[in-house]
């Protein structure tokens, strides 16, 4: 019996997990932390983006993207029609990230450890090709 799919998501659950009990205490939660992270590294985007990035349907990214406007940490703006919303992070997410990222980084620490360089290389491709596979 192949269980890859299962494992994964055993994994997924894990390192979830594991990000909650060190983030939360920063006021975030892994839902948040990916929304967080991906307009980092963007610096802008819309909510099609983010649903099509994270993989989840709108109900849920709105759900999400309104506490993380509640709390202060991202800006919605409408785009070329109403439909369309722009987001990006405040001036506060922005402040907190540093931390963010610190609490992730060091389940990433915990996670990887004993395994070596090339171990996590043949991993990393072994998953892009896998999400390739499911696209």
């Amino acid at each position: 019996m192949i269980l890859y799919g299962h494992n994964i998501n055993q994994l997924a659950r894990s390192f979830n997990k594991k990000l909650n009990e060190r983030i939360s205490s920063l006021g975030l939660y892994t839902s948040q932390w990916g929304i967080v992270l991906y307009l980092h590294k963007k610096k802008e985007c819309t909510q099609v983006e983010l649903c099509k990035y994270l993989g989840v349907e709108a109900p849920t990214i709105t759900r999400t993207l309104a506490r993380l406007e509640e709390m202060g940490l991202i800006i919605r703006t409408e785009g070329k029609d109403k439909r369309e919303r722009h987001i990006k992070l405040t001036e506060k997410a922005c402040e907190m990230f540093p931390e963010w990222q610190q609490a992730a980084e060091s389940v990433e620490v915990e996670a990887v450890n004993n395994i070596s360089e090339e171990e996590l290389e043949n991993f990393n491709k072994t998953l892009k090709k896998m999400m390739m596979n499911l696209d």
